[in-house]
């Protein structure tokens, strides 16, 4: 179910915009990494820069507890355990691929350790974790290791069966100024500008 809402506009986008970050210090991450279909088009890509490491994060025990402000009419789906997949199934479609090993945390976002379970830079990132307090959390690690210029791009930013996305992408940009805001098919891509420059455009 969750790998069809990922379309395939939407992935030639996520891809596009890493490819703009390789020029970039630091590493690539997804938050929400389901079954890692998406994952391994990441992996692909990287392929020409292994100096860059891929690491994917996913609690691999289906969608936690919704809370109010994931309150929707139309995400009856979306329930506590759904989405679940084993992190064996992550590894083993890059084994099949003879892609390189991505870092691969099995967590709840919240109880990740963002010095010991991050990168110490990131150019990138995809963040997919579908309710409010998974993006907002996502959006905690991240923002302190991504370098300038570097993006992230939030799946679901216009799904109105999860407006839980939009409304956490919303209250980051509102605290985080020299954060560029970009919309593309339902995605929300989301630049940093270094804070004593402002954003051009």
């Amino acid at each position: 179910m969750k790998d069809l809402q990922i379309s395939t506009r939407e992935t030639d986008i996520i891809i596009r915009e890493l490819e703009q970050t390789f020029v970039l210090d630091g590493d690539v991450v997804e938050f929400g990494c389901y079954a890692g279909d998406t994952s391994v088009l990441l992996a692909e890509a990287l392929k020409q820069h292994p100096q860059k490491w891929l690491w994917l994060y996913d609690s691999f025990e289906g969608l936690p507890e919704k809370t109010a402000e994931d309150s929707s009419a139309a995400g009856w789906r979306f329930k506590k355990g759904e989405l679940k997949v084993d992190a064996e199934t992550v590894a083993h479609k890059f084994r099949k691929l003879q892609l390189p090993d991505p870092v691969i945390k099995k967590a709840w976002f919240q109880d990740l350790d963002a010095d010991n379970d991050l990168p110490s830079q990131i150019c990138f990132a995809l963040l997919d974790g579908d309710f409010y307090e998974s993006i907002k959390t996502s959006f905690a690690l991240v923002a302190p290791k991504l370098v300038d210029y570097g993006v992230i791009v939030v799946h679901d930013y216009r799904n109105q069966e999860l407006p839980g996305s939009a409304r956490a992408v919303n209250e980051f940009l509102e605290a985080h100024s020299n954060y560029k805001l970009r919309l593309s098919s339902g995605l929300a891509i989301i630049e940093k500008h270094p804070l004593n420059v402002e954003a051009q455009g």
